[in-house]
């Protein structure tokens, strides 16, 4: 048996974090096996469907490195209102993978249902089901359908006149799930609702299509979040009634914030577009996101995994029962590892757009800009835990700063006075500096501080804050050496003129 998953994301904007956790298990799990991971767009909720939403989506998985086998092709997503349809279009043997292209497919399975006893026509009005749910609540009984379109006789409801199918769930018995993770889930039927199949406007609801697209597709797993087990018999129910293989399930927990609640926006991000945006490596983000939830082996430290030993030793009868919790320290942590693992050419084509976003550097770079910038890369890269710490880090170099204050300038243990020394004796001596290299200026200024006798912090310190304008900066040296003897000159300058204020006042 070839293993078959899919990811079937409904564009109604872009898929939480959690989700995406879900996909990541999916795709290790079908790449383990060597076996198929399909994409398919759920888009039959039509009231909150978002074509645009379709290529972020994908924009999304790829970036992440989720590449799919199969999924929609090129004509389909034309059909759905996606631009440049070509760069995603993959298509497949079992198709259509875009819900709304097999409306025909779902009327012919819910008619075989009725056909066979196992749903019924339904021409309730909403009016009349909206009373039976206020009386429900009332009486703090379930809310669900109270089933008076059951037992009607056949063509009570006619097929030409409006209404829906629904699902006839047993009235006695149970239904059990079989999880991979949860083991054996059981289900009273008479607790479960009679779910509607096809909505009156012809689309199916969730329950239907997601069942028949999984077993046309072929589907031999669905990995999916836990919240979905209640919906589980009733898939189940209508497995049996068609007389189709039921797959396996696989209800993972759920993403939980460090405060012990469902991952939201108020922890932060929550999507790839905004995690990407933030300044995180798609590989950091992948290698955290496998192990939120599942361990490579019991008691095991290790948490950098390249992608190939993730897929070999990814493991989905070890995933946890427990809700895994979003550690965003944690994963900022093992992103600096990843960027500090980089190479410097690599990172600098990671930084370029970073700094071109927040406007300090031209779209295209110039060829003697990127030299320059060259030289930055290995002064930052041990600092950074996200790309976008760079244009704070940074952004001196590229604009000319307001000189600092003088509470900012002065140092521990100097006041405004020894404050001015330090850097009038740093200018003079960078003045006589000929070769204005890292090495060069770390030599005349560490002689500065014995001849000065004062501490390399406080010298450092002053210096920093004048042709900085921060008290952190990457290494002074190499940060001097970059910005050059002219700017580097005109800040000590500046800096000395508001000393010069503060020690006469």
């Amino acid at each position: 048996m070839t293993v078959r998953v899919r990811f079937a994301p409904s564009p109604t904007g872009e898929p939480h974090i959690g989700n995406v956790r879900t996909v990541v298990f999916n795709w290790l799990f079908a790449r383990k096996m060597g076996g198929r991971f399909i994409l398919r767009i759920e888009d039959t909720d039509r009231t909150r469907y978002q074509p645009e939403s379709i290529p972020i989506i994908m924009e999304g998985l790829r970036w992440l490195g989720l590449d799919w086998d199969e999924g929609p092709g090129l004509e389909e997503l034309r059909r759905s209102g996606v631009e440049n349809a070509e760069a995603y279009g993959v298509g497949g043997p079992h198709g259509p993978y875009v819900q709304s292209e097999r409306l025909e497919r779902y009327r012919e399975v819910a008619e075989e249902l009725v056909e066979r006893g196992w749903a019924y026509r339904c021409n309730c009005s909403p009016e009349r089901l909206e009373r039976v749910r206020r009386m429900q609540r009332a009486r703090k009984l379930p809310v669900m359908y109270d089933r008076h379109c059951r037992d009607l006789p056949p063509g009570a409801v006619s097929p030409d006149e409006p209404h829906v199918i629904r699902l006839k769930v047993p009235l006695t018995g149970q239904t059990v799930v079989h999880d991979v993770i949860k083991g054996d889930v059981v289900y009273d039927n008479a607790g479960i609702d009679d779910q509607v199949l096809l909505k009156s406007d012809g689309f199916p609801t969730y329950h239907l299509a997601v069942v028949v697209d999984d077993h046309d597709m072929r589907i031999t797993h669905i990995i999916r979040a836990d919240h979905w087990i209640p919906s589980t018999p009733k898939h189940i129910l209508m497995y049996e009634a068609l007389g189709w293989d039921i797959p396996t399930y696989c209800h993972v927990p759920l993403v939980l914030g460090e405060d012990g609640k469902p991952l939201a926006k108020r922890h932060g991000a929550t999507s790839v577009t905004q995690f990407r945006d933030q300044g995180y490596l798609p590989e950091a983000l992948f290698n955290f996101l496998a192990l939120l939830g599942w361990a490579p082996g019991e008691g095991e430290e290790q948490e950098i995994f390249g992608r190939e030993e993730l897929i070999e030793r990814f493991d989905l009868f070890r995933v946890n029962r427990a809700p895994a919790t979003f550690s965003y320290s944690k994963l900022d942590w093992m992103n600096g590892v990843y960027i500090r693992g980089l190479s410097q050419d690599d990172l600098l084509e990671r930084l370029i757009p970073v700094w071109q976003r927040a406007g300090l550097v031209p779209d295209p770079c110039p060829e003697d800009m990127r030299a320059t910038l060259r030289r930055v890369v290995p002064l930052v890269q041990e600092r950074l835990k996200r790309l976008t710490d760079v244009v704070d880090l940074t952004e001196f170099f590229f604009s000319e700063i307001e000189p600092p204050s003088a509470v900012l300038l002065m140092q521990k243990g100097l006041d405004a006075g020894q404050s001015l020394e330090v850097l009038r004796r740093a200018r003079y001596v960078l003045t006589q500096v000929e070769d204005f290299s890292e090495e060069r200026v770390e030599g005349v200024l560490r002689g500065l501080v014995e001849e000065m006798g004062l501490k390399n912090r406080q010298v450092f310190g002053v210096i920093r804050v004048a042709t900085t304008g921060k008290k952190v900066s990457p290494p002074l040296f190499g940060t001097l050496s970059i910005l050059g003897r002219q700017r580097v000159l005109a800040r000590l300058e500046a800096a000395e003129a508001v000393l010069g204020v503060s020690s006469k006042s």
